[in-house]
């Protein structure tokens, strides 16, 4: 049997693998680290992300760890001359409701934050900035409340008119996170890191880590002194090769993204998110035929809030991404992606109460469509798994559902500190097996917003 050695060994070539493997290589200068994978690079999972970011979470220590992720992924913009064309026109939330109280709790992250982070505006005269340019360098900072009926329909004309609140979360936007996992693969070659494709069959430890890897020429052995698990929707299979049970379930959502050829949508709209539950909007013969039938009804009855929507491919694109992550049933991973073919006019028709111009595509959805979905693989509390996995010398990188592209340089840099030994945030803990001793935070979490999108 063919065998090859390393130091690092990372199971994993998708974003989260691929940041662990580049932050062991530029901040701890390990050069001899191999990124082992069944395909190639960013092809499964972070192929399937919306490729969003934003520093509002429910929880203070996810503030920090996507602040964190953010500025690092700043940095690489301007090194690289924003190769990864991030941009910040910041996520709208947007409600019907004028009582907000437990929202703007939710934006300063449950915690009390400086009183002018968040400015509001109760009038057209108050100074809001709306987003206009999608330059992040540029892009204010901070959070803005729209109270002011006049001002929301100027400021979001394609909003439904009965919005009566927006919040304007402002260090948020999108990247290329194709773009982001090719800088940092070639960086990686660079500092003489390599990958291999192939199947990761078993995993054996002995005084180091032995690897049983199923490749296009037949069975190898990587041999390793240490490995990261960062296989996304198969992270629980390969921890069980060690005997390790990990937390972790898997959740298929799904997206569609299509040419917006009737202009429904201005280009220059954030990331706009409808927060409020709603009735999906069918005729009463639709409605009638949908009850009847086992497998939709529940699309009849009350659905989540949290459908979101945004144009995709910068000012003069001219495609939309839509995106609904309302399935919460666990199921095992497969390979192929269980698509139902009922999801585009379900997500089409849910994001056309906030946009009602998106009504003219019922029925008749453009042929350029693309409908796509990837696993959510998370913890009960949505929160990520980085740090030792039990084992001596094993280590994990997963449990990223949702937020994956947007955490991963964060979540790279604080995995390679574990691997490292290296001097550890003050939020790492609470991002480890730790939490689980830990019945404060527990509780914080089992009654906290997941965050969810």
């Amino acid at each position: 049997m063919p065998s090859r050695n390393a130091s690092v060994a990372i199971i994993g070539a998708g974003i989260t693998g691929i940041s662990t493997a580049y932050y062991l290589a530029i901040d701890h200068e390990l050069r001899d680290i191999v990124i082992v994978d069944a395909g190639q690079p960013m092809a499964f999972t972070s192929a399937q992300s919306g490729e969003n970011y934003r520093n509002w979470w429910p929880h203070p220590a996810m503030v920090a760890f996507t602040e964190r992720s953010i500025e690092l992924m700043e940095t690489i913009a301007r090194d690289s001359g924003n190769r990864i064309n991030m941009t910040r026109r910041g996520y709208a939330l947007a409600t019907r409701e004028t009582d907000i109280d437990d929202l703007l709790g939710q934006v300063r992250g449950g915690a009390d934050g400086p009183a002018d982070d968040i400015r509001i505006h109760t009038g057209p005269s108050t100074g809001y900035q709306r987003a206009e340019s999608p330059d992040w360098e540029d892009a204010p900072g901070g959070v803005d409340v729209l109270r002011d009926r006049h001002l929301i329909r100027e400021s979001f004309p394609s909003f439904d008119p009965a919005i009566r609140s927006v919040v304007h979360i402002r260090r948020a936007g999108d990247i290329s996170g194709q773009q982001l996992g090719m800088h940092m693969l070639e960086t990686l070659r660079e500092h003489g890191g390599r990958r291999i494709t192939g199947l990761v069959e078993g995993v054996e430890k002995g005084t180091d880590y032995m690897l049983s890897v199923r490749t296009q020429q037949g069975l190898e052995r990587l041999t390793a002194e240490r490995i990261v698990n960062a296989a996304g929707p198969f992270a629980a299979d390969i921890a069980r090769m060690l005997d390790v049970a990990l937390p972790l379930r898997n959740v298929f959502q799904q997206k569609i993204a299509f040419e917006d050829a009737e202009r429904a949508i201005p280009r220059k709209m954030p990331f706009a998110i409808d927060l409020d539950r709603q009735q999906i909007d069918w005729s009463d013969d639709e409605r009638e035929m949908l009850a009847e039938d086992p497998a939709f009804a529940r699309f009849t009855e009350e659905m989540p809030g949290a459908i979101h929507c945004r144009p995709d491919g910068g000012d003069r694109g001219t495609w939309l991404r839509l995106g609904w992550a309302f399935n919460d049933r666990p199921q095992p991973a497969t390979w192929e992606p269980p698509l139902s073919e009922t999801f585009p006019e379900i997500v089409l028709r849910g994001a056309s109460r906030l946009n009602p111009s998106l009504k003219r595509y019922y029925g008749r959805l453009p042929r350029r469509m693309h409908h796509y979905g990837g696993w959510y693989t998370m913890t009960e509390e949505n929160w990520p798994l980085i740090g030792g996995m039990g084992p001596e010398g094993a280590y994990m990188n997963c449990a990223q559902s949702g937020f994956g592209t947007m955490a991963a340089c964060a979540a790279g840099e604080l995995c390679a500190a574990w691997v490292a030994g290296a001097t550890l945030p003050a939020y790492a803990d609470g991002f480890s097996m730790a939490r689980y001793n830990d019945p404060d935070l527990m509780s914080q979490l089992s009654q906290a917003d997941r965050g969810l999108l």
